[in-house]
């Protein structure tokens, strides 16, 4: 349509064609009916109306600089990965080493990414052909004679492309695309070994007492009673033996519970079902007189979902407002979490201390947040 037009403004008044975007300026070689339009004896409804093709002289020369751009992404796609192995995780510790590594990782890739793209563009600029292409609008599906149009057209712009006919542009890019492909498959290396049991072992073991958290007074079952909350946070005891240095901060996060006193007859069933590889028994086994222990660390994203409704028997976590229900195996009621609270089955020892008699039934917390080294 906008071809029509021009015509007719050119017959009118003789005015010169406003120039389309992309096309070469006047005098750069326009050639109409050349060689890229579709050949006489083809007939379908793609139609090259009139081909701008680029003189040898620029193809060629914007074939060398292609390759350059090319040869530039390569060298940076190189020297990311370079980089990214000299700079490893011991060494990147230190801040101003960590400041170089972010520096030369950052600016290698830009290189890399910058010279495919430049290169592409002038490709495009400088070798491709440029030309308007008029195809109608009819019923869906297509005909044969439709679809042989368009494949051959597609062909031909391959061809005309210079993808095949260049090699000097073709393999610089395939080589400048190596790096930036083994790129993501190198970075997996920072997602380390599986963890396999790593996130769902704690100091939790059967025996072990509660202190409440951020003292070393042990919980008994009456504290519970005497709570005007129902709720007591704790954390495992200190054992000199195994824990001579005392529990650290990554481990007392992972073990960090809380314990909560429900009346009988607000147990849901989800307490009341069998417990999945665990002999037959159900979650109300592993509490006390109406005790339960449930993870403090949020499942969504690991914040302490430290809030307690006791009437409603709902925990809170104030940072997302993910909502579990302590009646019910701390299933998610609200929020973004999508798992609930494990569980810590717990009993009392010979003086009534309240104690644990295993570690967590599922991993506490996200999955992600366990980065301790062993």
């Amino acid at each position: 349509m906008t071809e029509n037009n021009t015509n007719d403004n050119n017959e009118a008044g003789g005015a010169t064609p406003e120039r389309v975007v992309g096309t070469p300026k006047a005098g750069e070689g326009v050639v109409s009916g050349s060689s890229a339009a579709p050949e006489s004896g083809h007939e379908g409804p793609y139609k090259a109306s009139e081909t701008h093709a680029r003189p040898e002289e620029m193809q060629r020369r914007g074939e060398k600089i292609a390759s350059l751009w090319f040869v530039l992404a390569f060298l940076g796609g190189i020297g990311f990965l370079a980089s990214y192995f000299v700079f490893g995780p011991e060494a990147i510790a230190e801040p101003q080493i960590a400041q170089y590594s972010n520096m030369l990782l950052g600016g290698t890739l830009t290189l890399a990414m910058f010279g495919i793209g430049a290169g592409m563009t002038v490709w495009a600029r400088q070798v491709m052909p440029h030309y308007e292409v008029a195809s109608p609008y009819d019923e869906l599906p297509s005909n044969e004679q439709e679809k042989g149009s368009f494949g051959a057209f597609f062909m031909q712009g391959a061809d005309e492309s210079g993808f095949t006919k260049r090699p000097l542009m073709r393999r610089t890019l395939i080589l400048a695309m190596v790096p930036l492909g083994l790129a993501p498959i190198v970075l997996l290396r920072d997602t380390g070994p599986l963890p396999g049991g790593k996130l769902k072992n704690t100091v939790w073991e059967p025996g072990r007492r509660m202190y409440v958290e951020g003292t070393h007074r042990a919980i008994r079952a009456e504290d519970l009673d005497n709570d005007p909350n129902g709720m007591i946070s704790a954390l495992p005891a200190i054992d000199d033996e195994h824990h001579p240095h005392g529990i650290s901060l990554n481990e007392q996060a992972k073990s960090v519970v809380l314990l909560i006193k429900i009346p009988e007859d607000d147990w849901q069933e989800r307490m009341k079902e069998e417990v999945e590889g665990a002999d037959g028994q159900t979650r109300l086994n592993w509490t006390h007189n109406g005790i339960v222990a449930y993870s403090k660390i949020c499942t969504h994203v690991g914040c302490p979902a430290a809030l307690y409704e006791s009437t409603t028997h709902r925990i809170l976590c104030p940072c997302h407002q993910s909502t579990f229900d302590a009646a019910n195996a701390a299933e998610v009621v609200f929020g973004p979490a999508h798992r609930p609270l494990p569980q810590l089955p717990i009993s009392v020892d010979d003086e009534g201390y309240l104690i644990a008699t295993g570690d967590f039934t599922a991993p506490p917390g996200p999955t992600f947040w366990d980065y301790a080294k062993d």
